[in-house]
C-alpha cells in the first residue's frame, strides 16, 4: 500500500528541507520511498509542490488527483489550489499564514477570505495553525518547515525520535537547538 503526501507552498519556504525530513523519516523506517524535486518556481515567491510516495515498492514520484494522503501546505491559498488532489478521507496539515501571490500584490485579485473555513465546511479534514508564529517563539521564522513536520508527525505513526534523528541529520549544527524546538511547538 504506498501513501502519499504532497507538500506545497511558495518559493523560500523550506520545502525541500521538509520534504528531505519526511523522507529520510520514510526511509529509516524501511519503505521505499520517491521523492520529487520541486515543481513551480523556486525562486522566492511561486507557487512550489513537492510529492513523496513511500511504501513497500514505489514506482513513480508523482501523485495523481485523488491520490493523496496529506497535504501539507505552508500557506492558506496553495492548501486550497491542490485540494484536487486529496483522497476522499485526506488529511490537509496547514500553516495559516497569507502570502500574496502576484496578482493580489499587483492590485488584479484579492486574497480569498476564510481558506481553512471553507475547506472544512466543504467536509475537508484541516489541521490549521500560526506556523509562523511558533517558528518565532521556536527562534526564527525560517523553522515553518519544521514546526509543519512536527506537525504532520502527529498523524504518522513513526516515534518522535526517527523525527529528531532526521532534522539532526539535516540540519546544520547551530540550527540544530531551534529546529528541534520548531518540531516539538508543531507536534504539540
Amino acid at each position: 500500500m504506498v501513501k502519499n503526501i504532497m507538500i506545497v507552498g511558495v518559493g523560500g519556504q523550506g520545502a525541500l528541507l521538509a520534504s528531505k525530513t519526511l523522507g529520510r523519516v520514510l526511509l529509516d523506517a524501511g519503505f521505499d520511498v520517491k521523492v520529487s524535486e520541486v515543481h513551480g518556481m523556486s525562486q522566492r515567491g511561486g507557487s512550489v509542490v513537492t510529492y513523496v510516495r513511500y511504501g513497500e515498492k514505489v514506482y513513480s514520484p508523482i501523485i495523481d488527483k485523488g491520490e493523496a494522503d496529506f497535504i501539507v501546505s505552508f500557506e492558506q491559498l496553495e492548501a486550497a489550489r491542490y485540494l484536487e488532489y486529496l483522497k476522499a478521507d485526506g488529511q490537509i496539515v496547514v500553516n495559516t499564514q497569507q502570502i500574496d501571490p502576484m496578482p493580489v500584490i499587483t492590485g488584479a485579485a484579492k486574497y480569498p477570505e476564510n481558506l481553512c473555513e471553507k475547506m472544512q465546511s466543504e467536509g475537508f479534514k484541516v489541521d490549521a495553525l500560526d506556523c509562523l508564529e511558533l517558528a518565532e517563539k521556536a527562534g526564527s521564522p525560517k523553522s515553518v518547515n519544521i514546526v509543519l513536520m512536527g506537525r504532520l508527525s502527529k498523524y504518522m505513526d513513526f516515534p518522535k525520535e526517527n523525527w529528531i534523528k532526521a532534522i539532526e541529520a539535516l540540519v546544520k549544527p547551530q540550527f540544530l537547538e531551534m529546529n528541534k524546538k520548531a518540531f516539538e511547538l508543531g507536534r504539540n
